[in-house]
């Protein structure tokens, strides 16, 4: 039986189970609290911070490699432990060059991959001249751990971004590191998942529609409605990011589509997104199955659709409370072709991730717009009018 140490304990690793049982996998998570949704599901586990290297050095002893269920780790401390030969998948080196987002970007610009444009916001009295690359709006970004909106702010002018580096530099006793960057006026916001095996092969998922509220996603839609030089280039730019960093396992790419058909590379997250959450209904295989066949070194699957479509929604707190919505939930339940995903959290909190729900399209009928409606019925059952 393969073992598989899993740093994070969140719901990207509790939904990992079902896949673990299936494949013969045993799951050994590092995670801080005993609440964690991936406790559930988990064969063993380290209580520990992610960051903490000394509790994935005992994680290291349980199981035959290690994965990652987010991005916040100590790759310093990391790379200690790879020099002792513990296999990490993805390996710290394809991790070095994102974890931070302007790295991140001239990464991806030294590859030839379109971004918008960008800079490094390091002296505030170098501002100005810098300035004279970008015109307003801008969009200003944390370097390191903004994640689900936190830490990207769109700045109108010039004194609003003054004002926002002043109040995070009294907030924070630590320097805080700042990306600027163009301000694309996207038509629509795009997201591939991508895999790739030990042995170099890669397959894609369709191209789904991500919709954002207030930076955090709410909908997916899928497959996305592009054309099929657009559908190709995103594939094309999966194949080149994961090849160039000789990944093993699962990513996710967001894109930006302009209103010219235009398509700009935004984020890319080294790890299972969001934005494939459909995947688990919608596909012969689901990217959390996916990336333990890559990270086992299994075959990988099929991704490929076996419906029409699907429309996923995350069910985001909008209360402080401990509620587990069970009537909500049964409501959702009786959507015809619903799927009802709930974590397991116990409590919500505005903005959390508590669950998801993805409703399978299978009448050649439904399109976009239906698919947006469905997604309205069910925001309307989950949130207060």
């Amino acid at each position: 039986m393969k073992r598989v140490g899993i740093i994070g304990g969140g719901q990207l690793a509790w939904m990992m189970g079902d896949a673990a049982k299936k494949l013969g996998v045993k799951l050994v998570v590092q995670t801080p609290s005993q609440d964690d949704p991936a406790v559930s599901i988990a064969q063993e586990i380290v209580f520990a911070q992610v960051d903490d290297a000394s509790a994935t050095e005992i994680l290291a002893t349980k199981c035959d490699v290690i994965t990652f269920e987010n991005e916040f780790v100590n790759l310093d401390a990391l790379s200690l432990l790879a020099q002792q030969d513990v296999c990490f998948r993805p390996r710290l080196e394809a991790l070095a060059p994102l974890l931070d987002k302007y790295h991140q970007r001239c990464y991806l610009r030294d590859l030839g991959l379109p971004v918008p444009q960008f800079f490094a916001l390091d002296e505030l009295e170098h501002l100005k001249s810098k300035m004279r690359y970008l015109s307003f709006p801008v969009v200003l970004k944390s370097r390191r751990h903004g994640y689900d909106g936190q830490g990207t702010f769109i700045i109108q002018d010039f004194a609003a971004l003054q004002q926002k580096l002043n109040e995070t530099a009294t907030k924070t006793s630590s320097q805080q590191l700042w990306l600027l960057e163009e301000f694309v006026p996207f038509e629509r916001e795009l997201a591939v998942i991508a895999a790739r095996s030990v042995d170099g092969e890669i397959v894609t998922y369709p191209v789904v529609e991500t919709q954002q509220e207030q930076q955090v996603c709410r909908r997916v839609i899928a497959p996305a409605q592009v054309t099929l030089n657009q559908a190709v280039e995103i594939e094309a730019i999966a194949h080149t990011l994961l090849n160039s960093l000789q990944v093993v396992g699962v990513f996710g790419i967001e894109l930006f589509l302009t209103a010219d058909g235009k398509v700009l590379v935004n984020e890319i997250a080294p790890r299972t997104h969001n934005s494939g959450h459909f995947s688990l209904d919608a596909c012969e295989t689901s990217q959390f199955e996916q990336h333990l066949r890559a990270v086992c070194g299994f075959p990988l699957g099929n991704p490929a659709l076996q419906c029409l479509g699907a429309v996923m929604v995350n069910l985001l707190g909008y209360e402080n409370s401990q509620s587990d919505y069970q009537s909500k939930r049964q409501q959702l339940a009786k959507i015809p072709q619903a799927h009802v995903h709930w974590y397991g959290k116990s409590e919500s909190r505005p903005g959390r991730k508590l669950g998801h729900v993805t409703v399978l399209l299978d009448n050649q009928h439904q399109d976009r717009l239906s698919a947006i409606a469905i997604a309205q019925t069910i925001e309307s059952i989950w949130y207060p009018s």
